[in-house]
């Protein structure tokens, strides 16, 4: 018996690659760092774009520690520390230096604007430009 998604119906046609994102999506990851996603209503611009922010908690990593790439349609934020004790002598450790790996699936045309580290926080500013509405006629060939 084969399997029935929603996205097996024949009026769906190309989504097949938007079915393995959200099965990979419901996989899930762990929660740190913990985050924001807001809509940033007023552009300076005037321009009908959407923004939006993913704002990241990420006290204790410098610049140098963080990585924002795009990949395909994911964005991934990387955060490596390294465990050097840098010749302190530890009472009691209970901030471990971690390494997370934070991926956000983005639809086609956001495109990442900046990347801000202010106060222990990561800021990515995204946009989506508004898509040019394109009509185009098929001719029909006739064949007798």
């Amino acid at each position: 018996m084969s399997r029935m998604t929603p996205f097996s119906s024949p009026l769906l046609l190309g989504f097949d690659t938007m079915e393995k994102t959200l099965e990979r999506i419901a996989k899930g990851s762990e929660g740190y760092p913990p985050y924001n996603i807001e809509r940033i209503r007023a552009s300076a611009d005037g321009s009908k774009a959407e923004r939006l922010r993913i704002t990241l908690a990420v006290a204790g990593f410098c610049d140098e520690d963080l990585e924002v790439t795009t990949e395909e349609n994911q964005l991934v934020i990387r955060g490596r520390q390294s465990d050097e004790s840098d010749g302190r002598e530890y009472l009691h450790r209970g901030i471990a230096a971690r390494q997370f790996q934070r991926m956000f699936v983005l639809a086609d045309g956001m495109q990442v604007v900046s990347a801000v580290l202010k106060n222990g926080l990561l800021s990515v500013d995204l946009i989506r430009p508004e898509p040019e509405r394109m009509v185009r006629k098929i001719n029909i060939s006739v064949r007798d």
